[in-house]
């Protein structure tokens, strides 16, 4: 059961959040976005922002088969392109800050696929989804329900 509603109970911090989420999303490929927002969604252990994504990308025309993959994405490297590997990367080492940082490996294999704006951008996608993640999973945000 939900706890606190936090868009009725915080209306301006959500507020500027889905401002914060819409600046980071312009210009980015909508299919990166769906692929970013659901792999650190399986990360965080959010149930409620996986059906979201998985189910947004899906309307989106992504193909089942490739969304099974993004857990692992790193065996499954021909569904992906580059980009989009590195992406994912990127994705999982911010997410998991807190267990050594984003590797200069990780970051620079980004930079080569992303110009610097795009680059900023792809990094304010990555913290966006993961407070959103924390925001769903601290106020028991059910899978499925009140989504867009």
């Amino acid at each position: 059961m939900q706890r606190v509603d936090f868009a009725k109970a915080a209306p301006k911090a959500f507020k500027a959040l889905i401002g914060f989420d819409a600046a980071a999303r312009e210009g980015l490929d909508p299919d990166l976005v769906e692929l970013v927002q659901i792999r650190a969604s399986q990360i965080n252990k959010c149930a409620y922002c996986l059906h979201m994504h998985t189910t947004d990308a899906r309307k989106a025309g992504a193909s089942e088969e490739r969304l099974h993959m993004v857990a692992v994405w790193e065996e499954a490297a021909h569904f992906f392109t580059a980009k989009e590997r590195a992406a994912l990367a990127l994705t999982e080492a911010v997410t998991r800050v807190a267990d050594g940082g984003v590797p200069d490996a990780v970051y620079e294999r980004a930079a080569e696929h992303f110009e610097e704006g795009e680059l900023a951008r792809l990094l304010a996608l990555i913290f966006t989804i993961n407070t959103w993640n924390r925001i769903a999973i601290s106020t028991r945000k059910v899978p499925g329900t009140d989504e867009r």
